[in-house]
């Protein structure tokens, strides 16, 4: 496919005629609040529907024919962001910070791999976060378990932890607010690659990989200067596509931005561009599968250690009965002992059977552990070497990894240990300040991408 092709992928069969935004509700909906009041829950996402959406159907179909590039090897998609956002974290320093380390991690990308890089940020949307249960108990008091600032809050508390229908309208509201100043910061140049420069962190100067970074900001910025030099000002450098995703566990928010558009046929989920199912969610038969399948948006699945290729196949199938180019992302998460033994099935069966999908490796969601302290963490060795893993066992399978999908922040956290700076489980409270799962701090996240590149250009050896 040659880039910026349409071929196939602006295409979508029409929805079934059993399938509607809301047909979902008629199978079993896991991971969903317990609203109090139907009447409170109609009234907000009745509300809700009536918003603008957080995106276009145009930007979601540019994504869609972005991501067929990738599943042709020419592109490479670096998708990362935080566990769970924050209502509170809806500020500028914090939203600016995360676009830089994305931002810079795909310079690294870009320079290394000789490729256009797709940046999707996992943020403006990823308020809800499912839980292993459905309440939670502290000295002999059960309340319902935090689901994410989308649901409820983290206070332990009856009213903190009621589910609030309003809270729909407060989470839009947020994600308008975040794209906003998004989309501001990149069309007002901060993405400028003849000013890289920018980007940096107050704190960058402290990070063993500063020297070499710098090194190649240098190389780049050498190299835009003597090609506008011969040619003159070359539009497009100062700007990037930027795209976002979340997971669309909570389908009463969703369905309520569901839309259909003038001159785009089907149905389009416009909270996102690119909405993905978890683990726990992705049942053939469940609600989440069933709102999927009728959405003409790009759609991921987080695939873990136990599904087995009679479990994928179908799953494949019922969300891509089309084959359709760019439609389809399957986002391993394995962790770094098991990925061995359970990836190559899966690379094989899809493989056999000829469908067409994006490979993207999740290195942290397996490798997930705790302290004797109380921290949950993980170790940057296994969350690195399950990366390692992943690019020897699709080059070994004949398939490609096409991206990576990283929880990470720009703030300078302490929240998985290892990597250059050689953080340890005692430094762990020093500045831990995730609600759910650790991050990657910036020094760790340009580490990751540099660690890409190496492995991509052959420069750290094959495992075994």
């Amino acid at each position: 496919m040659q880039p910026g092709s349409q071929r196939d992928t602006n295409t979508f069969p029409p929805a079934p005629a059993s399938w509607t935004p809301a047909s979902w509700q008629q199978h079993e909906a896991l991971q969903q609040p317990h609203y109090e009041d139907a009447a409170e829950l109609a009234a907000a996402t009745t509300h809700l529907a009536q918003l603008p959406p957080l995106v276009t159907s145009w930007e979601v179909l540019a994504l869609k024919q972005a991501l067929a590039e990738a599943q042709d090897g020419q592109r490479f998609l670096l998708q990362g962001g935080d566990c769970a956002e924050s209502f509170a974290d809806c500020s500028s320093p914090i939203i600016s910070n995360r676009l830089k380390v994305l931002l810079q991690m795909s310079l690294v990308l870009v320079h290394g791999l000789k490729k256009p890089v797709l940046r999707v940020g996992r943020f403006a949307g990823q308020y809800a976060k499912p839980r292993s249960a459905d309440m939670e108990t502290r000295d002999g008091v059960s309340l319902p378990s935090f689901r994410g600032d989308l649901v409820n809050s983290p206070e332990f508390t009856p009213a903190a932890r009621r589910a609030d229908p309003q809270r729909l309208i407060q989470a839009h509201a947020h994600s308008a607010l975040t794209m906003n100043f998004v989309r501001a910061l990149i069309d007002g140049g901060f993405a400028d690659l003849r000013h890289p420069e920018y980007w940096d962190l107050a704190w960058v100067e402290h990070s063993p990989w500063a020297a070499e970074y710098r090194q190649m900001v240098a190389a780049i910025g050498d190299s835009l200067q003597f090609m506008e030099t011969l040619a003159g000002p070359i539009a497009g450098f100062s700007k990037v596509d930027f795209f976002t995703s979340h997971e669309a566990l909570l389908l009463h928010y969703e369905q309520a931005l569901t839309r259909e558009v003038p001159r785009n046929p089907g149905w389009f989920n416009l909270s996102t561009h690119f909405p993905w199912i978890g683990m726990r969610t992705a049942a053939l038969d469940g609600a989440h599968v069933e709102y999927f399948r009728g959405i003409r948006n790009p759609v991921a699945v987080k695939v873990g250690p136990t599904v087995t290729p009679d479990q994928l196949l179908p799953l494949i199938d019922a969300l891509n009965p089309e084959d359709e180019p760019g439609r389809l992302t399957l986002i391993h998460r394995m962790g770094n002992a098991k990925i061995a033994e359970a990836l190559p099935p899966l690379l094989q069966a899809v493989k056999r059977e000829g469908r067409r999908v994006l490979w993207v490796a999740d290195p942290m969601h397996g490798n997930t552990e705790s302290t004797s302290n109380g921290y949950k963490t993980r170790r940057f060795a296994n969350i690195s070497g399950e990366l390692d893993q992943a690019f020897d066992i699709h080059a070994a399978a004949g398939t490609r990894l096409g991206g990576v999908h990283l929880e990470l922040t720009g703030e300078d956290v302490t929240e998985c240990t290892g990597g250059a700076r050689g953080l340890v489980d005692a430094d762990l409270d020093r500045a831990y300040k995730s609600m759910v799962d650790p991050r990657l701090n910036y020094e760790q996240s340009l580490e990751m991408a540099m660690l890409i590149v190496r492995k991509s250009n052959g420069k750290i050896p094959s495992r075994g």
